[in-house]
């Protein structure tokens, strides 16, 4: 899969090669080379029905580490825009995490909804993203804002 070989320097991929930047430690890791990959996690996202009907194949390419599903994507190009708990696209969510389980690859999502969250780990993903930047963000921008305008009531 092209984006497996991307994240890899040749011989084992077509990553263009870099010296001088965070992950080398600016260019001062002498190690780097020898190591990085074998250092990569590939995640794969599925966010279409052509990524569902195509989730066998996609999983059991070599250097895919793990398939992360989007909710939001994939709940419009099921034709839920907006509904990511619709029956149909949460059946759809769950067939990908036990496909992803049949060929050894940990499974994620994003959840900002407890419950939702909870589900998933049920349903065996491995990993559960349960908040987001933005959303944490936002919240504490609210519980400001309310605070300082309580104080002017």
């Amino acid at each position: 899969m092209r984006a497996v070989a991307s994240t890899r320097y040749p011989p084992a991929g077509i990553r263009g090669v870099s010296v001088d930047h965070r992950r080398n430690a600016f260019g001062t890791d002498p190690n780097y080379f020898a190591t990085i990959n074998d250092n990569i996690t590939v995640l794969v996202q599925i966010e279409t029905q052509e990524g569902v009907d195509n989730l066998d194949a996609i999983a059991a390419v070599n250097g895919v580490g793990g398939i992360f599903v989007g909710p939001g994507d994939l709940s419009a190009a099921l034709g839920y825009l907006g509904q990511p708990n619709h029956p149909e696209v949460q059946k759809v969510i769950r067939h990908i995490f036990e496909r992803a389980a049949a060929h050894g690859k940990p499974s994620g999502i994003l959840a900002p909804v407890e419950a939702d969250a909870r589900r998933y780990l049920e349903w065996g993903a491995s990993f559960v993203a349960v908040g987001s930047d933005l959303g944490v963000f936002r919240g504490a921008t609210a519980a400001l804002c309310d605070k300082f305008k309580k104080s002017f009531e």
